[in-house]
């Protein structure tokens, strides 16, 4: 080695350590200052206090952000529906040519017939939802947890532990109480006193608002009208208010672009306000509206930070935001299962049941993380059963561990019999919304019903990138340069070999 060649060697390490000591600095720095601030005869300067007392306003907001994901999601869909399409029990937004990319949600799926409609048993008391043979639906409150049955019922469920064998949760439809045969479900809010008729289904929500949640199957997506019309059947009223009931919308969301995504930034806290004025105020939630209260949200008052805190809100909003990515992306080690396989990049999006239970906890950051990037919850969802439900592997990186992104080409490659007994599909989405990829494309998505085209021996290989792989166009999805993106491989009807890995789908993998 030359003396010059040493001496720029040398150069170039000291500016990494630098660098490293840098940015060791500048991460604990903060934490030092908070936590050295002087205490004169054991008090406080008013400078100082002032500071702490932002800090803790800083503190319980990011907290109170990633406790109420869930709401805040929900709560989104439901003020961004009500302004385009309208409010009210009777209106049911139907995506009657599936839904695109012009639809700003969390993770929709294009391959289906959705139906997403908003209860508020507040406003309008127990609810009756006539629902048709053949849906597939879930029933959540504004928690996004599933509604369930208030006393244990004769009809036994087929959930596994550690859910109930008499209680019902959520489901309707196929997976639910009805078996896909269609019933008569009753919704009753929270603090419901009065008495329970027969001849219903019943589900007691443990909030005032309760999100509708229906999906129907195609089978050719050149014929969509079976499965609009069947969503079409459904009837929503007041209990004993069959005949004044207002008449049924079905308003056409694929015509239309609704912006139901959830604030990332201060006026989160806005929107959490009004969701706790709509809302029941449950005993178990005390402490948290505690949390809330000491940064000004408390039912019944007006929610006016000055420009001060309005500031420091504004970061907090900012802040939790980037939190709910980072669980995302990167689910944390507490929870075990976040990852489908041990030597691939998998992510398992709901390894824990409907509730996010752990040993002698809740899973709030696995919580959190669902919910930033996702909406509903139903044990169909959550369960790992030949059969039931559907399964969502998730990836955000590449085979290398690498971050996707738009402006690289990656094949997917699909072993044969894709084990999904109803149909399978991939569909691509943008990080920062996760809402659906506006790539020019029809939909952000390809499934079984498209017919991509399978190899020789029955596998596939799935394309992603910004420009069409020669040959392969109709197994192809395109990406935006400058704009990452993750996959979600969808399996519903998943079969035996996906929960015993005896078949595995590869990572995604960078083409020269």
């Amino acid at each position: 080695m030359t003396g010059m060649t040493s001496r720029l060697v040398k150069s170039a390490v000291l500016a990494v350590l630098m660098a490293i000591g840098s940015n060791a600095h500048a991460q604990s720095s903060r934490y030092d200052e908070l936590s050295t601030v002087p205490l004169t005869e054991g008090y406080l300067s008013k400078e100082d206090n002032a500071k702490l007392k932002d800090e803790l306003l800083f503190q319980r907001a990011v907290q109170s952000y990633l406790w109420a994901q869930p709401a805040l999601n929900i709560f989104a869909m439901k003020e961004g529906s009500e302004k385009l399409f309208g409010k009210g029990y009777n209106v049911l937004p139907v995506w009657k040519e599936r839904l695109n990319a012009n639809t700003q949600v969390t993770t929709p799926n294009s391959d289906v017939i959705y139906a997403m409609g908003y209860l508020d048993l507040k406003q309008d008391g127990p609810m009756v939802l006539e629902v048709p043979p053949g849906l597939q639906g879930i029933l959540d409150d504004f928690f996004q947890r599933p509604i369930c049955n208030p006393t244990p019922v004769a009809e036994k469920t087929w959930y596994p532990e550690p859910y109930a064998k008499d209680i019902w949760c959520g489901d309707v439809g196929l997976p639910g109480p009805d078996k896909g045969k269609g019933a008569n479900y009753l919704v009753i809010p929270p603090d419901y006193q009065g008495e329970i008729p027969k001849d219903f289904i019943v589900y007691k929500s443990r909030t005032y608002n309760v999100f509708v949640f229906w999906r129907a199957f195609f089978k050719d997506p050149a014929n969509l009208s079976e499965p609009v019309d069947l969503v079409m059947k459904t009837k929503i009223y007041p209990l004993g208010k069959k005949d004044t009931a207002k008449p049924m919308e079905f308003p056409d969301g694929s015509k239309a672009s609704p912006d139901m995504l959830y604030p990332t930034d201060g006026s989160a806290f806005d929107m959490l306000s009004r969701f706790i004025d709509s809302e029941y105020v449950d005993p178990a939630d005390a402490d948290m509206r505690g949390m809330l209260a000491s940064i000004g949200i408390i039912q019944g008052q007006p929610f006016n930070p000055d420009q001060h805190a309005r500031d420091i809100l504004d970061k907090a909003g900012k802040t939790a935001f980037r939190i709910g990515r980072a669980i995302a992306y990167d689910p944390p080690p507490i929870v075990p299962n976040t990852r489908w396989y041990k030597d691939r990049q998998w992510v398992n999006p709901f390894p824990a049941d409907t509730e996010f239970t752990g040993p002698s906890f809740k899973y709030i950051d696995l919580r959190t993380g669902f919910f930033a990037l996702a909406y509903s919850a139903s044990p169909a969802m959550a369960v790992n059963m030949a059969g039931i439900g559907a399964k969502y592997p998730v990836a955000f990186t590449d085979a290398d561990g690498d971050p996707l992104s738009g402006g690289k080409s990656y094949k997917l490659h699909l072993p044969k019999d894709i084990p999904a007994g109803i149909f399978w599909s991939v569909t691509v989405y943008r990080p920062d919304t996760a809402s659906g990829l506006a790539n020019g494309q029809p939909f952000p998505s390809l499934n079984t019903m498209d017919k991509p085209v399978a190899n020789a021996d029955g596998s596939y290989d799935m394309y992603f990138g910004p420009d069409a792989p020669k040959g392969h166009e109709k197994n192809w999805l395109k990406t935006n340069p400058g704009e990452g993106f993750f996959a979600i491989l969808r399996l519903y009807g998943p079969k035996a070999p996906f929960f015993d890995q005896s078949w595995k789908p590869g990572d995604l993998e960078k083409l020269q």
